[in-house]
């Protein structure tokens, strides 16, 4: 066995294990360990924006993750694309950077997490970005994070865009510092240049030259090592079958994410006695929250063949394809730039008194309207997804063995609001692109298709065709209540020397992508971390070469 020791491990290197890793490393004193189940973030189809379509079942770059087959999604059982990796899911995320509504943070403080209101959660935001067009008193300049415009958007975007203006919604310059009511927009992405800007990349890269950070790769954590409530390290195996131990003298930090979070606490016996006993793990510290409280955002896409207008698709078969390869070497434009949508939008359904559904907007159409592989001929397509839904799901294990995937249970659609509220946003959709701005490029709706016009119909195909968005939150709640995972602080209710910073921790899903607020929850982190070290002497630390 091997054995090692720093002041904080930190479990997965994804998002927010990153932001960590160089937050806390800052410091020369402190000592940290990263370690990382997947391997470095070589792959280039992670650093070429439109390249992550083809990662979202990538079998060494992602976790390969299906839902539970439910009724409500038609006896599906749909991929859930997690990150694997440096980087985790920042590598194979659509780039697309857009932070909540404020009242959607507020909420959080309204629910138990004490502290935790837009006003508060601002800076760290910014501190977090660069955006490339200046400062202002909502956006940075100096975070390790490059976000900037699409630049040269297709003309058919255009006409989306004054589509939509003509069906009622507002036309807003940068969605995420202008006030925002039902509007129209075009999206900001995570991209620095030519490349994608992922955590790893903005992150650790820059830090992995410090002498007071490790980062280990291809290591398996199987459990946490506990003196009593204590956690005092982790236990894991690496690819090549070595089994290791980590030693934490301060705190270990979970950031594996909104699965693998839940499921290394299950395999340590933290958890709902119940599932602990199902899985025939021997309950160590009873924590009934943990894998439950599931969120995300399911969405389903409008489809049309157009015509008259450049898209992705003809742009990406044969010969074009093959000129836009050299477009992107060359010059770092074309279509290999574009991300998961181009123009977005929020929109207020009948059902709700505040936007309710968004838009991703593509310059592209996928077969049977599922984001994966581009149609040869041209289309454009619609996502839309309910921005606060009630649904709630859960992760749970169901066996004690290291390599046995948890049971990931989303329930979508199981509430009469998110079903509904999904019909509306299509039928909003379908008025958009109605409009004659738009209309003079449509040749017909490909999906859901014009036989769709029935509220029954449209409901059968969110059922038949929606999937993740890739948003999923919720599954180790903050809070103060007995089913709360952490505190405001995020440190593990019964428990000492752990703590969790990942998107598993938010009370509450965020109304739109969740990459951004992941950022700043573990930018704030790091400062309720670093506080105290002050008063701490500069502790010993041995470090050996893993």
């Amino acid at each position: 066995m091997r054995s090692y020791t720093a002041d904080y491990v930190i479990v997965g290197a994804g998002t927010a294990g990153c932001v960590l890793a160089n937050r806390l490393t800052e410091d020369p004193n402190i000592k940290v360990i990263l370690v990382e189940a997947g391997e470095r973030d070589r792959h280039p189809f992670i650093h070429v924006p439109a390249g992550f379509v083809r990662l979202l079942d990538h079998p060494t770059v992602t976790w390969r993750y299906h839902t539970q087959a439910d009724a409500e999604t038609s006896g599906r059982a749909i991929l859930f694309p997690r990150g694997r990796g440096l980087g985790g899911s920042s590598a194979i995320n659509g780039l697309l950077y857009v932070r909540p509504f404020a009242e959607d943070i507020d909420s959080w403080e309204q629910s138990g997490a004490n502290g935790w209101n837009f006003g508060n959660c601002l800076p760290f935001y910014r501190r977090s970005e660069t955006w490339t067009e200046g400062s202002s008193p909502q956006r940075g300049t100096h975070g390790p994070i490059q976000v900037s415009r699409v630049e040269n958007p297709p003309e058919i975007c255009g006409a989306v865009v004054q589509a939509a203006q003509k069906a009622g919604l507002q036309f807003v310059d940068d969605p995420n510092s202008d006030t925002r009511g039902p509007s129209i927009w075009y999206y900001q992405q995570t991209r620095d240049g030519r490349r994608r800007s992922s955590a790893a990349r903005g992150y650790l890269r820059p830090a992995m030259g410090r002498s007071n950070l490790t980062v280990v790769t291809g290591l398996q954590v199987s459990r946490l090592e506990m003196n009593g409530t204590h956690v005092s390290g982790i236990n894991g195996t690496t690819s090549a079958d070595i089994p290791v131990q980590i030693r934490a003298t301060r705190e270990v930090i979970l950031s594996a994410g909104v699965i693998g979070t839940p499921r290394l606490l299950e395999m340590s016996g933290i958890g709902d006695k119940d599932v602990l006993d199902n899985a025939g793990i021997k309950t160590r510290i009873a924590l009934p929250g943990v894998g439950n409280n599931l969120q995300d955002h399911y969405v389903v896409r409008l489809g049309y063949r157009v015509r008259g207008a450049g898209t992705a698709n003809e742009r990406s078969h044969g010969l074009a394809l093959a000129r836009e390869m050299m477009r992107y070497v060359v010059s770092g434009t074309g279509v290999l730039t574009y991300s998961a949508a181009i123009v977005g939008g929020f929109a207020q359904t009948r059902l709700a008194t505040r936007p309710d559904v968004q838009f991703v907007i593509a310059p592209g159409s996928f077969v049977a309207g599922r984001i994966g592989v581009l149609e040869s001929e041209p289309g454009v397509s619609c996502g839309v997804w309910q921005m606060r839904p009630q649904s709630r799901g859960h992760v749970h294990l169901t066996s004690s063995e290291i390599t046995a995937a948890p049971t990931i249970a989303p329930s979508y659609l199981s509430t009469e609001l998110d079903r509904n509220t999904m019909v509306e946003g299509l039928k909003i959709g379908r008025r958009i692109f109605a409009q004659p701005e738009v209309a003079r490029y449509i040749v017909d709706e490909t999906v859901p298709g014009r036989q769709a016009e029935t509220d029954e119909a449209l409901l059968q195909y969110v059922r038949d065709n929606g999937s993740t968005v890739y948003h999923a939150v919720g599954t180790c709640r903050m809070g103060d209540d007995a089913m709360s995972v952490v505190d405001s602080e995020m440190r593990v209710r019964g428990t000492t020397g752990l703590r969790i910073v990942d998107g598993s921790v938010m009370p509450s899903i965020t109304s739109t992508n969740t990459n951004a607020t992941v950022l700043m929850l573990a930018e704030r982190a790091a400062d309720m971390i670093r506080l105290p070290m002050a008063e701490h002497a500069a502790s010993t630390y041995s470090k050996e070469s893993v």
